[in-house]
């Protein structure tokens, strides 16, 4: 031992001791106050000191038992970690040990995963951990037997030699299960996993039964790569072989899911491994797959899309009844579908009434690059807890292939330690599983699920295994990993090694050849293989979807209300509980909401959307709003939640009117979203695209920020219905206008919603008074039609007094495609007109405001207000009104290469006449949304509207 005390004083500086290992300590110090005992001598003495000590706000250290603790280690820490406990001779000697026999356990509990044995090509050299170590706190061979006590364990013994110690610790962190949990901050959580992976070593103990199902769920996911493989030679199908145990993860979470009460399960999962899911965990007819190989399944839908991007439901039996499965659809975008999912369990969670997801489960299936590469799961973990989003906790399953998205080098894969190091920002635990050992991936799905179901929290279970083909079928990763691919090359596959496993446990012999023959007739004739689907069972919560197909989106519906039930309204959602005390700019607003509903004065924007929402929930329509600042509003027009300026607490205060409409309306929630684009408009995609009956919109905060949510609106609210004939009613609210705040703070890139609008797949609107948002919004659920629709909303006609409406527009009539000449004179003098401006938006007033100052009367302005679909009728019956209109002019606040202009062009050239040309006045072409700079912005502005009315000139189009 005459190196000990140089190794003892590496121990006492490291700051795996002070420093870094808070939850140590805490967890040491749970020990002590639940029995001091518990806890070696030299703790129990020195916490016995630190109860004396005064927290640093003054309160008493066993009110708050902890922050004594933190505090003097955290002092210790500063100071270069000075011995714990002062004492000498053996005593000294055996109290050291005895706190390095809890330091030693401490160090598996977090950081034993790193010596586990995960990887199925045994690739990797066990990294050089001391703390893992005996040696490193200074036992050597002779302490082996040594006893010590670890009361804080669940190994079944208050003392244990140090050799039970360790083969106890490398059995249950080291195995072929490593577990990452330490970091969380509540004690319940880590005490917990000690308790489920400590009592049984992290081993499962299952039945003959249970291995049985096992490797017939392993043959299965098998059987069906193998016969693509040679039936459909070359043809992608992102093949699961390599990680076949991820079936058997999928089995054994239902069943558990089940069990547990769980009624439905929704998927989200990219590519890989996609149909054996479809075929073996969901029950997708194979003979329906090999349909879509062959290229004679009906094509029903206006695009349709590969086979593996296809979503399916289906409801399958378990022990605990019937659960019904949904795998979502989704694009090649890695990882976009999560948000999604989130949205429809939310969605399907509301419905149940069901807070805290009891009845519902989200799972997502990730790639090991993508999870770790792809920005959307960070922006998805961050909704977890958040009151508007949350799920009641993710089940997150990784299908890792060591190899990342094509062929990475494992020097490029990233610059974390582990793939999913990102959960460790909510703290969610990771179980990483050995997937050549198919019962130790069962129990962490066991053990996942039992974890989200008690807490409520994602959990992940990182399944390494490797990828036996290419990215798809006709890559060959050899060309740049060929160390990997002779590795893989000699293993035999998961489903022999298991089946050779149960073979010398005598459960048969040709066990695994009879179900590798039994899975073979099965796809021959193109049956069931997963026997447990049910046919005909219908959950009383499905929705029927068959009343929004077919509509056409020229029905108007029946938006107005009458007269009574406005003033009804009004009174409700303007009158306020007199122990709110609101902002005195709010009661002003509130006030000023109170005259509009009894028709005193016109209705503004902010009002016209309030009322909008009050009939719609009052007539039993949920609403659901949401965005970075919905609650007030970016432009603080909305104020949709008052905040008590008296109120005490911060969780306590706030009153939404909306909400306090009739007795039994139904809900209105507003939610100001974390600072996300993608993830929240995924999210509220899925929400609408399980709930036909709710207004679920989605604001942002400028209409510009949408850009950061691209990817959504182009693969899944643009073509999700051409795709997968997904119909949805998702309301995008952008606000739009050039108002000099530069390029960021302009558009909404109406250009690229334009772009996308075909197939009538989507209303694309910008209506310019408070009425027509009235009857924008109550159009969208009033009438049947359920497709997604953009409204670009504007910010200085917010408070514009142009812009507002009398009560007269709200009791009566409905949202206009195109609204007509305004000025009674022009109107009145029809024949004299020469040249008609057509436009959209906020423009319109700037053009009017120049007619008036240049008195002229012989134009007349139009506004279209549904840019798509275009109202061609509406539109040509305005043109028919000034039939001696020579010239046409397309006026917009965009430069030309951006805005409508490109895209309506031809469709008022369809509805001229002979003789007329058609012109443009707007910003010329520029790759910026807008200038920065106020004056230039002026300029351009005061040009684009005096070029209006000038002579027509540069590109002219002719009838």
């Amino acid at each position: 031992m005459s190196d000990q005390p140089s190794v003892y004083q590496a121990y006492q500086g490291n700051t795996y001791l002070f420093g870094g290992n808070a939850p140590y300590v805490e967890e040491m110090y749970e020990n002590y106050l639940a029995n001091p005992g518990s806890v070696p001598d030299s703790w129990r003495e020195y916490f016995d000191a630190l109860q004396h000590v005064p927290a640093a706000d003054g309160t008493n250290a066993k009110d708050v038992p902890h922050l004594p603790v933190i505090n003097a280690f955290a002092e210790r820490a500063k100071q270069g970690g000075t011995k714990v406990v002062q004492a000498s001779g053996a005593d000294s000697e055996l109290g050291r040990k005895r706190t390095a026999v809890q330091q030693l356990i401490a160090a598996y509990r977090n950081v034993g995963q790193r010596w586990a044995d995960l990887d199925p090509l045994k690739r990797t050299e066990r990294p050089d951990i001391p703390e893992l170590e005996p040696a490193f706190y200074g036992f050597t061979d002779a302490d082996q037997e040594v006893v010590f006590n670890v009361g804080n364990t669940f190994f079944g013994k208050e003392t244990m030699s140090l050799r039970e110690l360790m083969n106890a610790l490398r059995e249950t962190y080291c195995g072929t299960i490593g577990v990452e949990y330490m970091y969380a901050t509540d004690q319940a959580q880590k005490r917990w996993w000690q308790q489920k992976l400590e009592t049984i070593r992290s081993k499962p103990v299952f039945d003959a039964a249970k291995k049985k199902r096992i490797l017939d769920r392993l043959t299965a996911a098998e059987g069906l790569e193998r016969y693509l493989h040679t039936k459909y030679v070359g043809q992608k199908r992102f093949s699961l072989e390599g990680g076949e145990s991820f079936i058997v993860a999928m089995d054994e979470l239902i069943n558990a899911s089940g069990q547990t009460g769980v009624q439905e399960v929704v998927i989200g999962m990219a590519h890989r491994g996609r149909l054996n899911v479809l075929v073996n965990t969901l029950g997708k007819m194979p003979k329906d797959l090999f349909a879509e190989f062959d290229h004679t399944a009906p094509e029903e839908l206006t695009a349709g899309d590969v086979k593996y991007h296809q979503g399916f439901s289906s409801d399958v039996s378990t022990a605990g009844g019937p659960v019904h499965l949904s795998l979502a659809f989704n694009p090649s975008h890695l990882e976009i579908v999560n948000p999604v999912v989130e949205g429809s369990v939310r969605s399907r969670m509301d419905r149940r009434a069901d807070p805290h997801g009891k009845q519902v489960l989200p799972v997502l299936v990730h790639g090991d690059a993508a999870f770790a590469g792809q920005g959307v799961n960070q922006e998805t973990l961050a909704l977890m807890q958040t009151r508007g989003y949350s799920t009641g906790g993710t089940v997150h399953i990784i299908i890792n292939n060591q190899i990342g998205f094509t062929t990475s080098d494992p020097r490029d894969k990233g610059s974390t330690t582990y793939c999913t190091d990102i959960v460790k920002m909510v703290e969610s635990p990771v179980l990483h599983v050995n997937g050549d050992d198919p019962e130790a991936v069962a129990l962490c799905m066991q053990l996942a699920l039992e974890y989200r179901m008690e807490f409520q929290q994602d959990v992940v279970v990182d399944i390494v295994c490797f990828r036996k083909l290419g990215h798809n079928e006709q890559d060959t990763p050899a060309l740049t990993q060929p160390l990997m691919y002779k590795k893989i090359a000699a293993h035999p596959g998961t489903r022999k090694l298991y089946a050779d496993k149960l073979a010398a446990q005598g459960l048969g012999e040709s066990l695994g050849d009879d179900m590798a023959k039994a899975y073979r007739a099965a796809m021959d004739e193109g049956r069931h293989t997963q026997e447990v689907v049910l046919t005909n069972f219908k959950s009383q919560y499905a929705v029927d979807w068959s009343p929004f197909l077919g509509q056409k989106w020229t029905d108007a519906g029946d938006t107005a209300i009458p007269l009574t039930e406005w003033k009804r309204l009004a009174e409700k959602i303007t009158t306020l509980p007199e122990t709110v005390n609101p902002h005195a700019l709010v009661k002003k607003v509130y006030d000023d909401r109170a005259a509009m509903g009894r028709g005193e004065v016109n209705v503004d924007w902010g009002m016209g959307e309030h009322m909008a929402f009050a009939s719609l929930v009052a007539s039993g329509y949920p609403v659901r709003l949401s965005g970075e600042d919905s609650g007030r509003g970016t432009f603080t027009h909305r104020h949709a939640v008052i905040h008590d300026q008296k109120r005490e607490k911060w969780s306590e205060g706030t009153y939404i009117p909306l909400a306090n409409v009739a007795e039994n309306q139904a809900p209105f929630t507003v939610i100001d979203s974390i600072l996300s684009e993608e993830a929240v408009l995924g999210f509220e995609y899925g929400y609408a695209s399980n709930d036909p009956n709710t207004l679920v919109i989605w604001e942002a905060q400028f209409g510009d920020f949408a850009n950061g949510a691209q990817v959504v609106i182009d693969q899944f609210i643009a073509s999700g219905e051409v795709k997968w004939g997904r119909v949805n009613g998702l309301t995008l609210m952008l606000p739009h206008g050039y108002e000099g705040q530069g390029p960021e703070h302009s558009s909404a890139r109406l250009e690229r919603f334009m772009q996308l609008a075909a197939d009538t797949n989507m209303q694309i609107v910008q209506p310019t008074t408070a009425s027509q948002i009235f009857h924008v919004l109550r159009r969208q659920m009033v009438r049947k039609l359920r497709k997604p629709l953009v409204i670009f909303t504007p910010k200085s006609l917010l408070r514009n007094k142009d812009a507002t409406s009398p009560l007269s527009e709200f009791t009566k009539g409905a949202f206009q495609t195109v609204i007509t000449e305004q000025d009674a004179n022009v109107v009145k003098n029809a024949a004299k007109v020469k040249r008609v401006i057509a436009c959209s938006g906020k423009v319109y007033y700037d053009l009017v405001k120049k007619r008036v100052e240049k008195e002229i009367n012989d134009v007349a302005i139009i506004r279209v207000e549904q840019l798509y679909p275009f109202p061609h009728k509406a539109f040509a019956a305005e043109l028919k009104k000034f039939p001696n209109a020579t010239d046409i002019v397309w006026c917009q606040d965009e430069p030309q290469n951006q805005g409508a202009w490109f895209f309506i062009q031809h469709n008022i050239h369809e509805n001229m006449v002979e003789g007329q040309k058609l012109g443009y006045s707007g910003r010329a072409a520029s790759a910026s949304p807008a200038v920065g700079y106020s004056h230039l912005h002026q300029e351009q502005q005061k040009a684009l509207v005096e070029g209006a009315f000038s002579k027509l000139k540069g590109f002219v189009l002719t009838k």
